[in-house]
C-alpha cells in the first residue's frame, strides 16, 4: 500500500513539472474543457434560477386555484372556436357565486392593457386587473407596503391601485409609493399598496409583478373594453386534496348556468396551473436538451484535443518512460502518471470555467434569474475530472505498453 501511494505521489510531481514544462500548450489544450465547464455551469445555474422564480410565481397565485374562463390556457381547441364562445359576464359570476358551496372562495377578473404614469416616469402595456375584495383571497399575495382594496372600496369603484413590485420600482425608485396619485390611462388612482416580489418573467402575463389591481367596477366604468373582453372567474378550493371536486362542482354550475345540453360540448374552460406547469416544463427542458448537445460537443473537442496532446507527450517522452521501466518501473505506474497528467489539465481547466460561469452568471442575473448551486460545483470537477480519465487512457495505456528496449532506442 505504502508502494502504490508513493508511485502516485511521485507520478503526480512528474505531471505537474510536464504541464509547466509547457505551459502554453496545456493552456490551449485547457481551453475546450474550459468552454464545456463554462457552459455546463452557466446553464445549470440559469436553469436553477429561473425554476426558483417561476415556482416562487406559481406558489403566488396559488396551486389550488382554478380560472374559468371563455379562453382555454393550452388547449388544442382551435382559437376561432374558443373565440365565438359566449363572453361570462358579471351575472354568470354573481349565479355562480351563490351556487357554489366547496370553494373557499370566488372572484370575478377582468383584465386590459393601460399606460401607467407617474410626474415624468411612465410604464406602457401593463395589465390592469380588476376584481373585487375577494380576489386576494385566491391568491398568496404579501405587501411590502400598504394593503388591498376594502369591500366598500371595491363595492364604490373607487379609483384606488396596488401597483406590483417592477411597476412600483419603475415609477417610484425610492419606494414612497403609498398615498401618491398615479395615472392609469386618462384617470387619476391613490396608490393604497405595493406587493412584494413574487411573479417570474416565464409566468408572462400571468405575473404578478409587472400587473396593477383596481376595483373591477372601476374597470368597466373608467375603460372601454373590447367586445371581446370576457370575465374570468377565480376559484380557490379549500384544500389541494379538493381541488377536483371543486373542478366537478364548478363544470356542472357553469353548463347550468349556461343552458347547455346534456350532449353539448362545454363553451368555457376551466383552466389550471397544471398546464401552465407543463408548458413551462416542455419549454425548460429543449433548452436543458440544447445545452446538453453544446456542453457535450464542446468537451468531446476538448477531449479530443487532450487526447491528441497526450499521445505528442507520450512520443516525446519515450526515451523517460523507457528509463524509468528500466529502472523498475511497473505498468501501472506510467499508466497512473500520463492519466493524472491529463486529469490535472482537466481539472485546471474545470475549475477556470467553474470561476468564468460564476462571473458570468452575476451579469446575466442581470437579466434573467439565476441561483449558483453546490451541485453546480460538483458537476464542474466531475465533468472535468470524467473528461480527463476517459481522454488520458488511450495515450496512458500506449505508454504503459511499450517495450523498455525499444523506448530506450527511440531518438
Amino acid at each position: 500500500m505504502r508502494n502504490i501511494l508513493f508511485e502516485l505521489k511521485e507520478g503526480m510531481f512528474i505531471a505537474l513539472r510536464a504541464i509547466r514544462a509547457n505551459k502554453i500548450r496545456s493552456a490551449l489544450t485547457m481551453l475546450g474543457i474550459i468552454i464545456g465547464v463554462t457552459v455546463v455551469v452557466l446553464m445549470s445555474t440559469a436553469i436553477k434560477g429561473i425554476d426558483n422564480s417561476f415556482q416562487k410565481g406559481i406558489s403566488a397565485l396559488g396551486s389550488d386555484v382554478l380560472y374559468i374562463s371563455k379562453w382555454a390556457w393550452f388547449s388544442n381547441v382551435e382559437w376561432w372556436k374558443m373565440r365565438n364562445r359566449r363572453n361570462i359576464d358579471m351575472e354568470d359570476f354573481e349565479k355562480f357565486k351563490r351556487n357554489a358551496k366547496l370553494p373557499l372562495a370566488v372572484a370575478p377578473s377582468i383584465s386590459s392593457r393601460q399606460t401607467v404614469k407617474f410626474g415624468d416616469r411612465r410604464v406602457d402595456n401593463v395589465f390592469l386587473h380588476g376584481s373585487n375584495v375577494d380576489y386576494v383571497k385566491t391568491t398568496n399575495f404579501t405587501f411590502d407596503q400598504g394593503r388591498f382594496y376594502s369591500e366598500v372600496e371595491s363595492n364604490s369603484s373607487r379609483q384606488v391601485v396596488i401597483l406590483g413590485s417592477e411597476i412600483a420600482t419603475e415609477l417610484f425608485p425610492r419606494g414612497d409609493a403609498i398615498d401618491k396619485t398615479v395615472k392609469v390611462g386618462s384617470k387619476n388612482y391613490k396608490v393604497i399598496g405595493v406587493l412584494v416580489e413574487q411573479g417570474s418573467f416565464m409566468l408572462g402575463p400571468w405575473n404578478p409583478d409587472n400587473r396593477v389591481y383596481v376595483p373591477i367596477g372601476t374597470i368597466f366604468k373608467n375603460f372601454k373594453l373590447m367586445h371581446r373582453s370576457t370575465v374570468t372567474i377565480d376559484v380557490r378550493a379549500k384544500s389541494p386534496a379538493l381541488v377536483e371536486d371543486t373542478k366537478i362542482e364548478a363544470e356542472g354550475i357553469m353548463r347550468k348556468i349556461r343552458g347547455l345540453k346534456y350532449d353539448e360540448p362545454n363553451d368555457f374552460s376551466v383552466n389550471q396551473q397544471d398546464a401552465l406547469v407543463d408548458s413551462y416544463n416542455s419549454v425548460v427542458g429543449v433548452i436543458q436538451i440544447a445545452g446538453l448537445l453544446i456542453t457535450g460537443l464542446s468537451l468531446f473537442v476538448g477531449a479530443i484535443g487532450i487526447m491528441n496532446i497526450m499521445f505528442v507527450s507520450v512520443r516525446e517522452r519515450t526515451r523517460e518512460i523507457g528509463i524509468r521501466k528500466a529502472i523498475g518501473a511497473k505498468r501501472r505506474t506510467i499508466l497512473a502518471q500520463f492519466l493524472m497528467e491529463a486529469s490535472a489539465i482537466c481539472l485546471a481547466g474545470g475549475f477556470i470555467g467553474l470561476i468564468l460561469a460564476v462571473l458570468l452568471s452575476m451579469m446575466v442575473n442581470q437579466f434573467i434569474p439565476t441561483s449558483v448551486q453546490v451541485d453546480a460545483v460538483i458537476i464542474a470537477i466531475g465533468v472535468s475530472l470524467m473528461t480527463g480519465i476517459l481522454s488520458g487512457i488511450a495515450p496512458a495505456y500506449t505508454a504503459a505498453k511499450m517495450d523498455p528496449v525499444d523506448a530506450l532506442r527511440y531518438e
